[in-house]
């Protein structure tokens, strides 16, 4: 996959072994997405789970139980689409991306056509993004087809959620020429919605989403329910998105189930990092420390299984990684 920056230079990750990583220190960047969503609380959590500068004490005397020598960093940034190309491009270790961007961008098709990132590799399947629409308190819509002429934030640009809103939106009618559209983080949209400049957003995230904590406790908000007709024709448009629930009280004022569809995300790393270093990550991740990390942080930590790690990953067509492949095989929860 990457290259891994050490403190004393770059050095390629193929030639790192575990030697050389319990004496020399090794950055290991991890790209996530905004503050007010869940990659970046999520990420920070695997950062501190596979981390284990050196001088800390040991494990099994209380300390940090990453990888030796290994200090992770969570890094905001617009989320997975340029993840993906960090990772690809060697700016980043690795990456939390969504299935379906990351299946576009590995075989270089729809939106990315031409354009293949033949050096993604996968280690974890970690959990469902479900698809928030968000709308001012007490607002109401049929389908996607009456945002038309509306003000919608469609997210970031560089972001897995805007590639298939975009997608969606077009299957009803709208599209950039018929609505006010917003390139906006989660947080911002949800300023822009209480402040009346915003009709509607999107956001795929794990449920709870900080920033919408925060917008349903103080100005309210709603969310959109989709039908099944409507959750089964976005499947057929993007397959990576299948059918799912916010259950009721998530948010305040919100007591109902919501319906909508949901994209898994994917811990993503690049085939240039060595075998060795993503085998020793990928063991640090699912040790009974990262577990309590993971349980007593964000609520889709608990989510988060190495009994999960693979659901989706051979259908989606993206390869393992040799080192998380190898980890799996052991654990015996790969053939």
């Amino acid at each position: 996959m990457k290259f891994v920056k050490s403190l004393a230079g770059l050095a390629l990750a193929g030639a790192l072994a575990a030697p050389a990583l319990a004496q020399n220190p090794t950055f290991f960047r991890i790209g996530t997405g905004g503050a007010g969503g869940t990659y970046f609380p999520i990420g920070g959590t695997i950062a501190n789970g596979i981390s284990a500068p050196p001088g800390s004490r040991p494990c099994d005397q209380g300390g940090q139980c990453g990888v030796p020598g290994l200090i992770a960093i969570a890094q905001s940034t617009t989320a997975s689409v340029f993840n993906n190309a960090a990772v690809q491009n060697g700016e980043l270790e690795a990456g939390l991306a969504a299935a379906d961007v990351t299946r576009s961008m590995y075989l270089g098709e729809g939106k990315f056509e031409g354009k293949p990132h033949p050096k993604l590799r996968i280690v974890a399947n970690l959990f469902p993004e479900d698809l928030h629409l968000v709308l001012p308190a007490g607002s109401t819509i049929n389908d996607l087809g009456d945002l038309e002429g509306k003000r919608v934030g469609i997210a970031q640009a560089g972001s897995g959620t805007q590639v298939a809103v975009l997608q969606m939106l077009d299957a009803w009618g709208v599209n950039r020429d018929n609505m006010d559209e917003a390139e906006l983080n989660n947080s911002q949209s949800a300023e822009r919605l209480a402040d009346g400049q915003l009709d509607a957003y999107f956001y795929a995230a794990g449920w709870p989403v900080a920033a919408m904590v925060q917008l349903s406790s103080t100005k309210g908000m709603n969310l959109h329910s989709f039908t099944d007709e409507d959750m089964a024709k976005i499947n057929e448009i993007i397959p990576a998105y299948i059918p799912s629930a916010i259950p009721g009280g998530v948010y305040e004022g919100i007591d109902a189930e919501t319906k909508t569809p949901a994209v898994s995300a994917m811990l993503v790393v690049s085939s240039d990092l060595s075998e060795d270093l993503v085998y020793q990550l990928t063991k640090a991740m699912w040790n009974d420390n990262t577990r309590k990390l993971l349980d007593n942080g964000h609520a889709k930590g608990k989510q988060i299984t190495a009994e999960t790690a693979l659901d989706g990953v051979e259908a989606l067509g993206v390869p393992l990684h040799p080192g998380a492949e190898k980890f799996y095989k052991e654990a015996g929860l790969l053939q």
